[in-house]
């Protein structure tokens, strides 16, 4: 018989949830991470209203702003700036965060050592959750992953400004494949880039120049810090024998916003609904159905604002489809197909736009 029924490496937002999930069902569960914690992890702090309606309990204690307000520009050009009927994102640090999700699945009843490196083959467990990450080695150690896609950011944070305050800034198309953002904490601002893993080497000039286009003293920066961002192909394995990856150790970002945190918490629900069901090997088919039709749309939104910006962010700023972002965003939409009436056709302009592109 074994130890646990469950263990699992990693406790990021997703190990984390999933552990606590799966312990409130009843089950016994060894969590396991390399750090101690609280400990940071690169990421722009951004939790979407969608990722955490995923969440069985409120994220409010570590929540350092709430957004109603974004600030758009094309290449640091054509400034739009528009309100939300209502907050789509919530900021926070990672440091605060994380540690919040592992104290909660520790009071669940989860089984949490920190500090520890394991080999995943050797747990004595029914059932292993690979969540390290996709700089993790579980993945790799159960035959699980790989064939990813990677984007490339860099980050930073700098003096508190309260220009900034419940907004956040979002720069189109300044790299290829991404964007560039300010966000909004209790006591700093985030700003960071991302794009195409080609664009690597021109991260730091163009951090720099953001902070020289939105009035940041570049000098201030710290905490600086660069990442990959995995997204997953037809090739990438989720689930082998008695083991599965989640969030960012399966691949589980979105490829034109970057984000994870949304996938992190909802493959963590999947894997943990698969599991208490005797069922693993549903879990790669539902993360199929929940995410292939938001993901294919936003790799096309991807390629739409490499190849054709001006005319993609054109149709971005007409109000109908920042309403269908909006939607998305506080997850009243699965994905942008699931639109309707005149929302349905700002997505299929875009949508139109993307194939042009790809052609």
């Amino acid at each position: 018989m074994s130890a646990f029924d469950v263990a699992v490496v990693g406790a990021g937002p997703a190990g984390s949830t999933a552990a606590y999930r799966l312990a409130r069902a009843g089950a016994h569960v060894l969590l396991v991470d390399r750090a101690r914690f609280p400990r940071d992890k690169p990421c722009g702090g951004g939790v979407t209203v969608r990722a955490a309606k995923l969440l069985p309990f409120s994220i409010d204690p570590v929540v350092e702003d709430v957004v109603d307000q974004v600030e758009l520009r094309l290449r640091y050009r054509r400034r739009a700036v528009r309100r939300t009927h209502a907050p789509i994102a919530y900021m926070t640090q990672r440091r605060r965060l994380d540690h919040f999700l592992l104290e909660k699945a520790r009071e669940a009843g989860v089984e949490v050592r920190e500090g520890m490196t394991v080999d995943a083959r050797e747990l004595d467990a029914r059932y292993v959750i690979g969540a390290d990450g996709c700089n993790g080695t579980t993945a790799k150690q159960l035959g699980l992953g790989g064939g990813f896609v990677y984007g490339v950011a860099l980050e930073a944070n700098y003096p508190y400004d309260a220009r900034f305050a419940g907004e956040m800034a979002l720069d189109c198309a300044i790299l290829a494949g991404g964007y560039g953002w300010v966000f909004p904490k209790g006591d700093h601002i985030n700003v960071g880039v991302g794009g195409d893993e080609v664009e690597g080497p021109r991260l730091r000039t163009e951090l720099r120049r953001m902070c020289d286009v939105y009035g940041i003293d570049p000098e201030a920066a710290t905490d600086t810090r660069g990442y990959r961002l995995p997204m997953r192909t037809t090739e990438t394995v989720l689930m082998r024998d008695n083991a599965a990856v989640i969030g960012d150790a399966a691949g589980l970002v979105d490829p034109f916003s970057g984000d994870g945190m949304f996938e992190g918490f909802l493959s963590a629900k999947l894997v943990a609904d698969a599991i208490l069901a005797e069922d693993l090997p549903s879990y790669p088919a539902s993360v199929d159905r929940a995410l292939n039709a938001l993901h294919t749309a936003g790799w096309g939104a991807r390629t739409a604002f490499t190849r054709f910006p001006r005319m993609t962010y054109a149709v971005v700023l007409i109000p109908v489809t920042q309403r269908v972002i909006e939607k998305m965003l506080r997850g009243e939409l699965t994905h942008p197909g699931a639109a309707r009436g005149f929302e349905r056709g700002a997505v299929r302009a875009i949508a139109r736009i993307a194939k042009a592109a790809a052609s």
